[in-house]
């Protein structure tokens, strides 16, 4: 089906924390919020206040913000951390229980009966106090389906606004995520929404959350370069990639302008580089190099690149020194530097360019050098002396 509406549930705060080298500040966890919610982002998640008093004075810091986002936090499935929840001023709690055999057995060592229970008891308190509330199968994929179902069918008929189903493992396939989503949608109702959180463990977050929305999900969970548990969860420059192929007029409600600085903020806080191949921003993202490749890219862009990079505030990079260039990518160069040559000229330089890459590693530098020398010569067409 066709993805008609859609939110993202922005976890920086929250996944994010549990990211190996995330250890935030208060004036971060701001910074990071603002930030969020003028790239556009529907909600912002935050860590449990039950989690530390540190993580209580955040919460509520970050609630009385006054953002235009929806600030939600993320609690275990107790009338204590749901009671602790409201007193931030959050606008909405996520409650979560594991509902797979595994975490039954070997975590909190309740029955499906209990987690039924407790999660009416729960669901129905939040839903009293005003706030939207959100009821989570953790480890849903390694989860009796007959089981999950029953539970969403349980915590729908008191109210609860959103079912989750969390792929804690990292898991799942497209596939399967796809078939969960509609099984869910028959037994819930049609104004209930679904939300889904996808790790990266296997690297099928990004498709998974895809895969959700294309079944009728409409809650993604993202965070900032993907950081989280382990390998993380979907990115949030990941997936806005993803919608931006399929439909761009999906993802013009965000500021996309600001997708760099956000990442480039989030880096420098805890601790890690871009990769040269994330998805929009990498350094490498929108860089050519095949002759080929240039010719048509010169001639329209669309030809080699399903984003526009300045729909991003970036800019493409041809790169041309190298045995791979080809000569209309150097007459592009060549015009660049307002240097006027003949196609033949081009052509003959072009040939001694990839003849020198033979040899050695070449930069921009020495492409621009041989292009000013052979036109500062003025010598007779054929007869360049190289250096």
């Amino acid at each position: 089906m066709a993805i008609e509406r859609f939110n993202i549930i922005e976890s920086t705060l929250r996944e994010g924390e549990q990211f190996a080298g995330a250890n935030f500040t208060t004036g971060q966890k701001i910074d990071i919020a603002q930030a969020l919610d003028e790239f556009g982002v529907e909600y912002i998640e935050l860590t449990s206040p039950a989690a530390s008093p540190q993580s209580f004075r955040d919460c509520r810091t970050i609630a009385n913000l006054g953002l235009r986002c929806k600030v939600v936090t993320h609690v275990r499935c107790t009338l204590e951390d749901a009671k602790l929840a409201v007193d931030t001023g959050v606008q909405g709690i996520d409650v979560l229980f594991g509902t797979s055999s595994f975490l039954r057995e070997f975590s909190h060592g309740k029955d499906i009966p209990y987690i039924i229970d407790s999660a009416i008891k729960v669901v129905d308190y939040i839903k009293s106090q005003g706030l939207e509330v959100r009821f989570s199968g953790e480890d849903a994929f390694r989860s009796d389906i007959e089981d999950l179902l029953q539970i969403f069918a349980a915590v729908d008929q008191v109210g609860v606004d959103r079912v989750g189903i969390a792929d804690t493992v990292g898991i799942a396939t497209p596939l399967q995520v796809y078939d969960l989503v509609r099984r869910i949608r028959q037994v819930i109702k049609p104004t209930t929404d679904i939300e889904f959180h996808g790790h990266n463990d296997a690297g099928c977050a990004i498709a998974n959350s895809y895969c959700a929305l294309e079944a009728g999900a409409t809650h993604v969970d993202t965070s900032i370069l993907g950081i989280g548990e382990r390998n993380g969860i979907t990115p949030l420059g990941g997936l806005i990639a993803r919608l931006y192929t399929v439909d761009r007029s999906l993802v013009k409600k965000y500021k996309l302008e600001m997708l760099r600085d956000l990442e480039n903020m989030v880096a420098n806080m805890v601790g890690i580089s871009i990769p040269f191949n994330n998805y929009i921003t990498g350094i490498t993202a929108f860089t050519h190099k095949a002759g080929i490749h240039a010719k048509a890219l010169l001639n329209n862009p669309e030809t080699y690149e399903a984003i526009n990079p300045r729909d991003f505030g970036l800019t493409r990079y041809i790169s041309i020194a190298h045995k791979l260039t080809g000569w209309n990518a150097i007459k592009a160069r060549a015009e660049q530097l307002g240097l006027k040559m003949t196609d033949q000229q081009i052509k003959e330089v072009t040939a001694h360019i990839k003849a020198l890459a033979d040899t050695r590693p070449l930069t921009l530098s020495d492409v621009d050098a041989i292009l000013q020398e052979w036109t500062s010569r003025g010598e007779r067409e054929g007869e360049f002396a190289w250096a």
